[in-house]
C-alpha cells in the first residue's frame, strides 16, 4: 500500500501564458482576456488543479478553455455510457437539456454553463451548451431516463440508477480532538472515475469561495466533496434503489452548486437543496459546519426529506436509506439483505465508528476509505461489499451494486478535519485508497463483455494522499 503526503500549495503565477506555451493546449493564437487571473497547474499525484475567478461567464470560460482537451474527452465518455446504459442517442439528452432543464436554470448558472461551452469552443473543441449540460447532468440522466421510460411504456435497459460512494462525518466524542472530520470516496464506473480528477478552486463574484473535486467542465463537484470559505464541508452518498423524478424541478447539479456557493450553515444548505427539488441524484448529504462544530445528514428524497444534526456523534453513508417512510414510498430497498453492497458497507461503517470512538482523525479516515473487510463474508476480500469498492474483482459481477457496469467501484478519495475546512483545504487520493492499480488491458482481456468500453477505458493508477488548498 502506498502512503505519502505531499503538501501542494498552488502558486498563483500568472501562468496562463506559461501553461499554454508548455502544453499541448496551444491551439489558440492569443490568450483571451476572460482568462485574467485564472490558471492551471501541472498534474500532481493524478490530480489537475485549476483556479477560476470572476463573473459566472468568466468562471465558465476559464473552465472550458483551461480544460478543453479533458472536456472533449469527457463528452465522449458521457455519450458512450448514455448510449450503452439507456439505449438512446445523445440527441435525446441534448433535447432534454434544452427543453426540460434549461427553463429551470437561473441566469447565473446559465451564464457559467454557456461560458464553459464558449471557452472550450475557443480552444478548438466542437461543443455547445446542451452538451455541457449533458455532462453536468450525467448523474441525473438515470433518474430522468427511468421516469421517461415508465411514462412512455418503454422497457428500460437499466432498471435502476447506480449507487455511488461511501462516506462519513463525525464530531464530539467520536473524534480525536472533538472537532469535525469528514471523508468520502467516489464510486463510479472506471470510465468516469479515471477522469474525476480535477481540483477546482473557484472564487465567484458573489457567494463563498469553493475548493472541490470534480469532472472536467462541471459547475458542481458531482460526486460531491466541497469546502467553502464559510467553514462548510459537504459530501454525500446516493440513496439506494431510489426512483422518482420531477421534470418541472431545478436540476440537482444547479442546486448542489448553489448550495456550495451560498451556504453559511446547515440550514442554508437544506433550504437551497429543497427549493425546486427534482429528485434527480437523490442523496443522503453529510455536512459539517466547522465554525459551530455541528454536523448533519440531509436525506433528500423527492417526497420525503429528513434533516438530522448533532454536535456529538456521527453520520455514515453507503447508499443505505434511513427514513422508513422514504424506503417504503420511494425505493424497493431491502435493509434485511445483508449480502447487498449498501447493507454490508453500512454494517462496516457502524463497526468502524464504534471501534474508533475518540480516535477518529484524518489518518483514520484515510484507513477507513481503504478498508477491505466484507461483513457478509466476515473476512478481508476486496469486492463490491467493501468500503473501498472493487466491483471489478467481485465474482458476482455487479453483485448488488446496481447497474450493468462490472468495471466500477471506488475511484478516488477525500478527507478533511475542522482545521482543514477552516483553512479551505483537504487531502485527496486518486485511484483506490488501498494502493491497488487498475489495468485496463488486463481487465478487458479477462472480461470481453465490456469491450464496448475499450475505446475510452484506460489505466487507473493509485496515487498517494496529497493535500490541496486554495491559491493564496
Amino acid at each position: 500500500m502506498r502512503r505519502a503526503s505531499d503538501k501542494v500549495v498552488p502558486i498563483a503565477v500568472t501562468a496562463v501564458a506559461l501553461f499554454l506555451a508548455a502544453s499541448s493546449l496551444s491551439r489558440a493564437a492569443s490568450t483571451p482576456s476572460e482568462l485574467q487571473g485564472a490558471f492551471r497547474l501541472p498534474e500532481k499525484s493524478g490530480w489537475t488543479y485549476v483556479h477560476l475567478q470572476g463573473t459566472p461567464h468568466q468562471i465558465g470560460f476559464q473552465n472550458g478553455y483551461l480544460l478543453a482537451p479533458e472536456i472533449e474527452d469527457m463528452l465522449k465518455v458521457v455519450v458512450l455510457e448514455a448510449q450503452h446504459d439507456y439505449r438512446k442517442d445523445w440527441s435525446f439528452f441534448r433535447e432534454a437539456a434544452e427543453k426540460m432543464m434549461w427553463p429551470h436554470i437561473e441566469q447565473e448558472y446559465r451564464d457559467e454553463l454557456q461560458g464553459i461551452a464558449d471557452g472550450a469552443s475557443a480552444h478548438g473543441v466542437k461543443i455547445d451548451v446542451w452538451d455541457v449540460i449533458g455532462i453536468n447532468a450525467a448523474t441525473e440522466w438515470g433518474y430522468y431516463n427511468h421516469q421517461y421510460d415508465k411514462e412512455h411504456g418503454v422497457k428500460s435497459a437499466m432498471l435502476e440508477v447506480p449507487e455511488h460512494c461511501s462516506a462519513f462525518v463525525a464530531t464530539g466524542a467520536y473524534t480525536k480532538d472533538g472537532k469535525a472530520v469528514i471523508a468520502h470516496n467516489n464510486w463510479s464506473t472506471y470510465l468516469e472515475g479515471e477522469r474525476w480528477t480535477i481540483i477546482y478552486d473557484i472564487v465567484p463574484a458573489k457567494g463563498y469561495r469553493m475548493l472541490m473535486d470534480g469532472l472536467p467542465g462541471v459547475i458542481d463537484s458531482g460526486d460531491d466533496f466541497v469546502v467553502n470559505s464559510a467553514g462548510i464541508a459537504i459530501t454525500e452518498t446516493t440513496i439506494g434503489h431510489f426512483s422518482g423524478f420531477d421534470t418541472a424541478g431545478i436540476p440537482e447539479f444547479v442546486r448542489a452548486r448553489k448550495a456550495a456557493q451560498y451556504s453559511a450553515s446547515i440550514d442554508d444548505f437544506t433550504r437551497i437543496m429543497k427549493d425546486g427539488n427534482n429528485g434527480g441524484y437523490a442523496n443522503a448529504w453529510l455536512l459539517a459546519d466547522a465554525r459551530k462544530n455541528e454536523i448533519g445528514r440531509l436525506e433528500l428524497g423527492l417526497k420525503n426529506v429528513t434533516l438530522e444534526r448533532t454536535t456529538d456523534g456521527y453520520f455514515v453513508g453507503s447508499n443505505f436509506p434511513i427514513n422508513e417512510k422514504l424506503i417504503r414510498e420511494e425505493t424497493d430497498f431491502d435493509p434485511a439483505d445483508s449480502g447487498q453492497s449498501s447493507v454490508a458497507r453500512h454494517v462496516r461503517w457502524e463497526q468502524l465508528m464504534a471501534q474508533n470512538k475518540g480516535k477518529i482523525d484524518v489518518a483514520a479516515a484515510q484507513r477507513f476509505l481503504a478498508d477491505h473487510y466484507d461483513t457478509f463474508e466476515k473476512k478481508e476480500d476486496a469486492d463490491e461489499r467493501t468500503l473501498d469498492g472493487h466491483v471489478d474483482l467481485s465474482p458476482r459481477g455487479s453483485g448488488g451494486w446496481v447497474g450493468p457496469f462490472g468495471t466500477a467501484g471506488a475511484v478516488q478519495n477525500k478527507a478533511a478535519d475542522a482545521a482543514m475546512i477552516t483553512d479551505m483545504s483537504f487531502t485527496a487520493a486518486a485511484g483506490h485508497a488501498c494502493g491497488k492499480d487498475f489495468k485496463a488491458t488486463e481487465h478487458l482481456s479477462a472480461h470481453p463483455e465490456y469491450d464496448w468500453q475499450k475505446p475510452l477505458q484506460r489505466d487507473m493508477d493509485a496515487y498517494p494522499w496529497t493535500s490541496f488548498t486554495t491559491a493564496k
